[in-house]
């Protein structure tokens, strides 16, 4: 028997610091909730659910880039309902310059109404913005005589974690873009519509002549107002498929992340229960060198 060394003792102090230890990484996975606290815990998983927060986190901005589009088609949608409304009045007064029951003075006050009506049609289309952007002035097609620049080419909605996600919306409506240059110029004054014209009936005639001209406009708002409606149903259904994909991938990171509760807490209470054992058999095998004194007796 050798008393200098005492090897169970070592043997037993070494598995009781591992143990220990063990003790010590399951409180703190207890206490953090996570199974994952350091790339030591587990490297590779701690890659995989890093990406897949990072994942997250981008599809969850998407979600708010679709949000925030829907609020943005839904105010140039109400802006081109205006619009509509204001094309409406003018074939109504169109069609009062057309009859003859219209007398001349009748039919110059039309022209200077027409002429205010699609100046506000205009104000419309350079005024309709959000966060500072033109909605409904688009292209180079689209700039407004009165001086204003026209607005981007075509709007663009980021709605994934790719530079190819992406939705786009592109046209818009003003006077020049409905084709109704021709009659903002002749409605501008009350000579422009007697220019030539020297009896009531040659007026109602001009009259006539624009209506073709403020159908086309409105089968051109009606289109753009169309695509207006199918992009912001484009938008809202990604906005869907986009919450679908953060739920699935979080659940994905939580599998990789994530502590379980019931299979940690039992890991716990074991690692417990063999410190106990481990503290009991350091003391035995320090009791044990005693046994000695017998020898020497």
């Amino acid at each position: 028997m050798r008393i200098n060394t005492n090897v169970s003792s070592l043997v037993a102090r070494e598995a009781n610091t591992k143990t220990n230890t063990s003790i010590t990484s399951s409180l703190e996975k207890l206490s953090t909730g996570l199974k994952i606290n350091a790339a030591a815990d587990d490297a590779s998983g701690l890659s995989i659910a890093d990406k897949l927060r990072t994942q997250a986190s981008g599809l969850n901005q998407a979600v708010d880039n679709g949000n925030s589009g829907v609020a943005l088609l839904q105010i140039a949608d109400q802006a081109m309902a205006e619009q509509s409304n204001i094309l409406d009045i003018v074939k109504q007064k169109l069609l009062q310059a057309s009859t003859a029951t219209t007398s001349t003075d009748g039919i110059e006050a039309i022209g200077k109404d027409i002429s205010k009506l699609l100046e506000q049609i205009d104000n419309i289309a350079v005024s309709t913005t959000y966060n500072g952007t033109q909605l409904l002035m688009k292209g180079s097609a689209g700039a407004i005589s009165a001086g204003t620049a026209s607005g981007t080419s075509e709007l663009k909605f980021q709605m994934g974690t790719t530079a190819t996600d992406i939705i786009t919306l592109g046209g818009g409506i003003n006077v020049t873009t409905a084709g109704l240059d021709g009659m903002s110029a002749l409605a501008a004054s009350a000579a422009g519509w007697t220019a030539d014209l020297d009896s009531a009936a040659g007026m109602q005639d001009l009259a006539r002549d624009h209506l073709g001209s403020i159908d086309s406009a409105l089968n051109t708002l009606n289109a753009w107002r169309a695509d207006v409606g199918s992009t912001q149903n484009q938008v809202e259904s990604s906005i869907r498929n986009l919450m679908t994909q953060v739920t699935n991938t979080l659940a994905a990171e939580s599998v990789i992340r994530d502590v379980d509760y019931a299979e940690e807490s039992a890991n716990y209470n074991k690692q417990n229960i063999i410190s106990q054992a481990g503290t009991y058999a350091m003391s035995q095998a320090n009791s044990s060198a005693q046994n000695v004194l017998r020898l020497l007796q």
